[in-house]
């Protein structure tokens, strides 16, 4: 009787272990992402980021001695530079909030002037997460304010949408509360791979982190697999350009800055059949989006130390997308249009014939921007075949009888024509 008892409590501390075991909570690391080769042709040399992998937007005509256009030339390049590996992070909980963490990385590398850093292993989030039941802290690198995860566009370049579609990840502290179905979030980041045009610094030496604020609303039926998001954005941020000027063979302190105002507004509706998304962005110095403007010199204001004030370059942008929803197929249309507003005060010219290198701006001589894009998606399981035609037109500066820029003194284009730029891209996507 004893030996049965025996047995029975072995088996009841067994059942016990193995109930504790199953609930215990599983703390570590897990990987997803996918390697993805793209194929691309280009009818048009354009201004790029990355072998012509990031592609913004056709470049003006420039004529050689014989008056042929050097930039109408096409190209073509394959690359696999975009395949992504992410880990997100698991683990117990701290001061009484659920904790997490994301670490994702590319190959996309680093290429400019003086550094050439091909296929190299580079940084795209690293952040951390303390979620209370309404509250979330997040803290490292991240998407900015302007770009909306939950409502970006879908397409398949690599631009995401840019110079329409915002697009910068920046070191931050976000902070988010909910109250409902309604999110208000406040975040201050700084800046590191996107950058305003004098480098991260000029936002450093500012002494003000750019500060950013949210409000959204969202709705989901998970039963009809349809929901609804909206919501508004601000931003504001100060640069200083430079710490010091030079007059002749002497050396001054300067401590001029520059400040911008920005604001957009997003909406995604989503049915099973369908997904429409909206963007709408007006704003001052969005250089470091990686979207047109930036900042130009207004005047100088102390000619012994060679001095200067500043005025910001405004732009108006927006997109829109829609695609559906099927398992097997998918088709999509995404369309954008930017437009330079110049600035709020005249700007100082120094080289009007150099196609807009006298301001520290993306896009100088460019008037508008305009961005068709369809694309078709055939899915099986984890494997993507995806095509797209990507189609933008830039509209510049014309130039006068003595080869000046047509632009107001507020850095307006009065007259301008267009040019354009195919881009046929085939793309082979493998989730994991």
């Amino acid at each position: 009787m004893k030996q049965w008892i025996f047995i029975l409590l072995v088996l009841i501390s067994q059942t016990i272990l193995a109930q504790e075991k199953k609930d215990e909570p599983k703390f570590g690391i897990s990987f997803s992402g996918f390697v993805k080769n793209d194929f691309f042709l280009d009818t048009r040399e354009s201004y790029t980021i990355r072998e012509g992998h990031f592609l913004l937007y056709p470049k003006e005509v420039s004529k050689d001695a014989d008056g042929n256009d050097i930039n109408d030339k096409s190209s073509f390049n394959f690359l696999s530079l975009q395949s992504r590996i992410t880990g997100k992070i698991t683990a117990p909980d701290a001061f009484g909030a659920k904790t997490s963490a994301v670490l994702e990385a590319d190959f996309f590398g680093n290429e400019n002037a003086s550094f050439v850093d091909a296929n190299g292993f580079r940084l795209r989030h690293a952040f951390v997460k303390l979620n209370w039941a309404k509250t979330e802290l997040l803290t490292g690198q991240y998407w900015h304010p302007f770009f909306i995860p939950g409502c970006f566009s879908g397409v398949i370049s690599f631009n995401t949408g840019a110079p329409m579609q915002p697009f910068s990840r920046n070191p931050q502290i976000r902070l988010t509360h909910k109250l409902g179905k309604i999110s208000l979030a406040a975040a201050v980041s700084a800046q590191r791979d996107f950058t305003s045009p004098q480098g991260p610094s000029s936002l450093r030496y500012s002494t003000l982190p750019d500060l950013g604020a949210i409000v959204s609303y969202e709705s989901n039926n998970t039963e009809k697999k349809s929901g609804m998001l909206a919501g508004v954005a601000v931003g504001y941020k100060i640069l200083q350009p430079l710490l010091t000027t030079t007059k002749g063979v002497n050396t001054y302190i300067t401590s001029e800055k520059i400040s911008g105002f920005s604001a957009t507004a997003f909406a995604r509706y989503k049915n099973p059949a369908f997904t429409l998304k909206l963007q709408g962005i007006y704003g001052q110095n969005l250089f470091d989006l990686t979207m047109l403007g930036g900042y130009a010199v207004h005047s100088v204001t102390d000619t012994m130390r060679n001095t200067v004030d500043y005025t910001a370059l405004k732009n108006l942008t927006g997109w829109a997308e829609f695609n559906t929803n099927g398992e097997k197929f998918q088709f999509g249309l995404w369309a954008g249009y930017t437009q330079n507003l110049g600035a709020d005060d005249s700007i100082l010219v120094y080289s009007n014939k150099a196609g807009g290198t006298d301001a520290t701006v993306r896009g100088a001589n460019v008037k508008s921007i305009l961005r068709v894009s369809p694309r078709i998606i055939f899915i099986s399981g984890k494997f993507n075949f995806a095509t797209e035609l990507e189609y933008t037109n830039a509209a510049y500066a014309t130039r006068d009888a003595n080869g000046l820029l047509n632009r107001d003194e507020k850095g307006v284009i009065t007259e301008s024509e267009g040019v354009s730029n195919i881009r046929i891209l085939l793309s082979v996507i493998y989730n994991f």
